[in-house]
């Protein structure tokens, strides 16, 4: 199995993980369709979304795959009024990834990060490892910890 960055930055790190391969489907990058072909419940594994505050530039949010974020509690983690989703052109161009390969761990910059509260009730979580068709289960806190993440609300409902 080629190691990713992700992976390498993370056994550098000194940080536990596994690996998780999957069939990628072109016409369905969504973590659902992930956790469907490994076997994981959805509810253990994190989509990661990039945004743009206002104020605060750019940022990532980590929720689970089957969830829609809420603009509102994300602006309100990062400290500014409003915040968008990050337009899927300029994704690679910010982040260093690609749509269904994109990581909290390893981007081009270090940005604010938000991890969905509720990963704390897991062992594990999975995110991706930086590449379509590749996930790392991964300790929620080592995750954060790792990041420089904070645990807060951010799913509607």
């Amino acid at each position: 199995m080629e190691k990713t960055n992700v992976c390498r930055l993370l056994d550098k790190a000194g940080i536990a993980y596994e690996e998780k391969e999957y069939e990628v489907d072109e016409n369905d990058l969504s973590g659902s369709h992930a956790a469907d072909m490994m076997g994981v419940d959805h509810e253990n594994i994190f989509k990661t979304l990039v945004l743009k505050g206002e104020r605060t530039g750019y940022l990532v949010c980590c929720i689970p795959v089957d969830e829609e974020l809420d603009l509102k509690k994300a602006a309100k983690a990062a400290g500014d009024k409003k915040v968008e989703m990050l337009p899927m052109k300029d994704l690679l161009g910010v982040t260093g990834y690609i749509r269904g390969g994109c990581s909290p761990i390893g981007m081009k910059k270090k940005f604010p990060t938000f991890i969905e509260e509720t990963a704390v009730l897991f062992d594990t979580v999975a995110v991706s490892a930086g590449m379509r068709g590749k996930q790392i289960l991964v300790d929620p806190e080592k995750l954060a910890e790792y990041t420089g993440a904070e645990f807060v609300p951010l799913i509607k409902g």
